[in-house]
């Protein structure tokens, strides 16, 4: 039996300067630029081959990938473009909604599925929001169905993306799906400066990665002490 021939990756990104997602080639020969059809958690999505497919690192942490459904056709991609004129007059008519209704929420992104059943509102907010109202103006207006979803400043900083002080692209924009409690007791423990602008993430809190190596840390300080005790 001929062994099984190596997976290739690609990324992927579902949204100008969004997320970048792993995604498995499949049997399809991709090149950056070209648009393919992914069978997402959320449903299918059209999305934007960002890099050269490549084998996936051995290194880095197992999780489920998904692989590429097909090939994005002409009308798939003028729906893509469909879509995304409709995200932006939802995010213009609910920018006004809150602000005539005087909603105590952050509007900061608006995402219509591809098959346009599902519009979501991501917006953060300090206080309980009461949207009943605004939620029956969008319906009325958009008819479809609305979900209103709450955000942290790290799912903030994972949708708008950017570069970490490693010269990367940040880890929740790259892979991480979800955020871990991180204390500053894992700085302390890897010796690490505890200046807040060199353990702090542009999102202004503890960096994710402080977590990646803290039990092996953790394991070689128990193995050292235990070393060290007398005999």
């Amino acid at each position: 039996m001929s062994e099984e021939s190596p997976k290739k990756i690609v990324n992927v990104s579902f949204r100008d300067n969004g997320r970048i997602y792993e995604v498995y080639t499949g049997n399809f020969f991709l090149n950056k630029g070209d648009k393919v059809i992914v069978e997402t958690v959320e449903g299918i999505e059209l999305g934007t081959v960002c890099s050269q497919p490549r084998l996936r690192d051995a290194s880095m942490p197992e999780r489920p990938i998904k692989k590429v459904f097909r090939l994005a056709t002409a009308e798939d991609i003028k729906k893509k473009e469909e879509t995304e004129r409709i995200e932006a007059e939802a995010m213009q008519f609910c920018k006004k909604q809150i602000d005539d209704k005087k909603v105590p929420m952050n509007l900061v992104a608006v995402e219509l599925s591809f098959d346009m059943s599902r519009l979501t509102f991501f917006y953060i907010s300090t206080t309980r929001v009461d949207f009943r109202e605004l939620v029956k103006d969008l319906v009325q207006k958009f008819a479809t169905h609305v979900e209103m979803k709450q955000i942290g400043t790290r799912d903030l900083s994972g949708m708008l993306g950017g570069i970490g002080h490693c010269g990367r692209q940040l880890c929740c924009s790259l892979f991480l799906s979800n955020f871990d409690p991180i204390s500053i007791r894992m700085a302390k423990d890897q010796d690490l400066s505890l200046n807040p602008d060199k353990i702090s993430g542009i999102c202004g809190r503890l960096m994710c990665c402080l977590a990646y190596e803290y039990d092996t840390y953790a394991e070689m300080k128990k193995n050292s002490r235990g070393n060290n005790e007398p005999k």
